[in-house]
């Protein structure tokens, strides 16, 4: 949980300082955080596929994962509904939009799903420092806007995280090396998508894609049961 924890303080800290700056941050310098930010996230999703494309045993599998995943989150409609939640929980406050932009930034991005499963299975935290960083700087040009009620985002996505966590734990029996490189290649893509969306080239509802990571646990043990791969 060590890297929930320090993706936690990030935000309280980053919060913190940008509500004592308050609109002392000029646009064009939160716009080049922000672009650094898009550039880390696209890195980072590109070097995750590198990595795990070579050693996908089932060339075609993230194709149909992103394919299908997608079709069941936009039948889902997971944006919209995130979106309402997100609404409801900051409805009659004065910081509704920037708490409702917070925990859509910090909760539904790729890393902070994907880094407490690599947390957990792995006891790698590179993911959740990486979005700790992230989450940090998005955390003080917010609240430099909004104020520090931000900082209750924090709260929000520990039990998020924690959860995955948690999950994450009691599947790990189940989880193989083949299987969490077809989960990594999918993942690394929805990074991709999300940092491409930071640097607003173009505008993804990743959320609605989130399903595609369902697909390799399902369709691994499938094609392991039938021999193949």
């Amino acid at each position: 949980m060590i890297g929930t924890i320090a993706n936690t303080s990030t935000i309280l800290i980053g919060s913190i300082v940008g509500s004592t700056l308050k609109k002392g941050i000029g646009e064009k310098y939160k716009t080049v955080m922000m672009d650094a930010m898009g550039l880390a996230a696209t890195g980072l999703g590109i070097n995750s596929i590198v990595q795990a494309m070579p050693e996908s045993r089932y060339h075609v599998l993230f194709i149909v994962s992103l394919a299908l995943g997608g079709l069941i989150g936009t039948r889902l409609d997971l944006a919209s509904a995130f979106d309402r939640v997100v609404s409801k929980i900051s409805k009659g406050s004065n910081l509704a939009q920037g708490l409702s932009t917070a925990i859509l930034l910090f909760c539904a991005g790729t890393l902070s799903i994907l880094g407490p499963m690599q947390s957990a299975l792995q006891g790698d935290n590179t993911f959740l420092f990486t979005n700790a960083i992230l989450d940090g700087i998005t955390s003080i040009v917010l609240s430099s806007t909004f104020g520090f009620g931000v900082a209750i985002s924090a709260g929000v996505l520990f039990c998020w995280q924690g959860s995955i966590y948690m999950l994450a734990r009691v599947i790990e029996p189940f989880i193989t090396d083949p299987l969490m490189t077809e989960i990594s290649l999918v993942g690394g893509i929805l990074i991709l998508s999300s940092g491409l969306g930071i640097l607003n080239i173009k505008q993804i509802k990743t959320l609605n894609l989130l399903p595609a990571l369902l697909v390799p646990p399902v369709a691994v043990t499938i094609l392991t049961a039938l021999g193949i791969g």
